[in-house]
C-alpha cells in the first residue's frame, strides 16, 4: 500500500472511471451513483460498490488512503453480523503503469471499495412499510434479539454514561445554533434544555442502564432504509466508523428504529419492536426513559439534516430543511 504513482487520480477522476459500465470486471449495462455525506456508491445491476470520501470531521477521519482502507475493512467486518452473504470484499481501484485506473487489474492502488451484494430495493422497510404486520416484522425482530443478546458489554459506569450523553447534547445544541443554518433559536435552545433537564433530575434512568450491563457494542445506524425484510432478513450499513457511537443501549437504538417508522406513519411498529425486544430480554423499560431516547435521536437527526446545507453547492437543499423541521418537530414533541 506505499508504492503510489507519482500523479494519483482525484475523487472526480475516480468517479468519472466507476460511472462507465465498462470498469468492471462482471460486466454491467448501466451504473447509478449514490451520494451521501461520507461516500459515493455505485449501484450495478448485481453489485454496490462504496468508495469512501476523503473526508476529515470531529468524528471521523477518512483524509489518507491508508485510513480510508482500514475504515473498509471494519465495514466489511462489523456489517457481517447482520448480514448473510452481502458484504464480499475489500477491492483496490488500481493505477496501471500506463496511468490507466483499472478495478481487478495490476498496478498501484489509488483507492478501496467495498463490494457488497445488492439486495432487493422492494424489500426495504420502507417500500413495504404500509404492507408490514407484527408478523411479518417478527424475524427483523428475532435477528436484533439474538444480537443484542450475544453483543459485546461495555464495561461504562453510570457516572460516565451521563457524562457522555451530556455532551452529545451540548454538541448538538452548539452544531444547530451556527448561524449559517438560519435555525429558530428558542426551538433548539428548549429542546437542549428539556434533554439536559432529564439527565440532571433523572440520573437514575439512565445511570442504571450503564451500571446494570445494558449498554453494548450495537449497530449504531439503525433506519428503516438498512433493514430489508428478506429470508432471512438483513440489516446493513452500520455505523463503522466510531466504535464509541456504537456503544449504546439497545433501547436507543430500538427507539431510534421506532421514531423513523412513527415518521413514516407506522408508529405502531416502533411499539411492536420495542414491546418485543424487552419481552426478550426481560427488560423494563419506564416511559420517561424512552421519550428521552426518542427526543435525543430526533435532535441528533435533525443536526445531521442540517448539516448537509454546510456542503457548499447543495443538492435538493429544499428536501434538507425539510427534513430539519420534520426532526426538530419531532424532538420538540418528545421533550415537552
Amino acid at each position: 500500500m506505499t508504492d503510489f504513482p507519482v500523479k494519483t487520480p482525484g475523487l472526480s477522476e475516480k468517479t468519472r472511471f466507476l460511472l462507465s459500465p465498462t470498469s468492471y470486471p462482471e460486466g454491467a449495462r448501466r451504473v447509478e451513483l449514490v451520494e451521501t455525506h461520507m461516500a459515493r456508491v455505485f449501484l450495478t445491476e448485481r453489485f454496490a460498490y462504496k468508495m469512501k470520501k476523503p473526508v476529515r470531521s470531529s468524528y471521523l477521519d477518512f483524509s489518507t488512503l491508508e485510513k480510508r482502507y482500514g475504515d473498509c475493512r471494519e465495514e466489511l467486518r462489523l456489517n457481517r453480523r447482520l448480514t448473510d452473504g452481502v458484504y464480499l470484499d475489500v477491492l483496490a481501484l488500481r493505477l496501471t503503469a500506463e496511468n490507466q485506473l483499472t478495478l481487478g487489474g495490476p498496478g498501484a492502488p489509488v483507492e478501496w471499495l467495498v463490494k457488497m451484494r445488492r439486495l432487493p430495493e422492494e424489500a426495504s422497510l420502507p417500500r413495504r412499510i404500509d404492507s408490514t404486520t407484527a408478523e411479518t416484522l417478527a424475524p427483523l425482530l428475532r435477528r436484533l434479539c439474538d444480537f443484542y443478546r450475544t453483543a459485546e458489554v461495555i464495561p461504562l459506569i453510570g457516572k460516565q454514561y451521563l457524562e457522555r450523553l451530556r455532551r452529545h447534547c451540548e454538541q448538538l445544541r452548539r452544531d444547530l445554533l451556527a448561524p449559517e443554518l438560519g435555525l429558530a433559536k428558542e426551538e433548539i435552545e428548549d429542546i437542549a434544555r428539556a434533554l439536559l433537564a432529564f439527565i440532571r433530575h433523572q440520573p437514575e434512568l439512565l445511570a442504571r442502564r450503564a451500571d446494570g450491563g445494558k449498554i453494548v457494542e450495537g449497530h449504531g445506524d439503525l433506519r428503516p432504509e438498512h433493514c430489508f425484510l428478506t429470508d432471512p432478513p438483513q440489516i446493513i450499513d452500520c455505523l463503522e466508523f466510531s466504535r464509541s457511537l456504537r456503544c449504546l443501549d439497545p433501547v436507543d437504538e430500538l427507539g431510534y428504529l421506532a421514531l423513523e417508522c412513527e415518521l413514516l406513519g407506522r408508529k405502531d411498529l416502533g411499539e411492536v419492536l420495542l414491546e418485543g425486544y424487552c419481552r426478550d430480554a426481560g427488560d423494563e423499560v419506564p416511559e420517561a426513559l424512552l421519550r428521552f431516547y426518542k427526543g435525543r435521536r430526533a435532535f441528533l437527526r435533525a443536526q445531521l439534516a442540517a448539516a448537509h446545507l454546510q456542503d457548499g453547492e447543495v443538492p435538493e437543499p429544499d428536501k434538507w430543511r425539510r427534513k430539519t423541521r420534520d426532526y426538530l418537530d419531532a424532538a420538540l414533541a418528545y421533550c415537552r
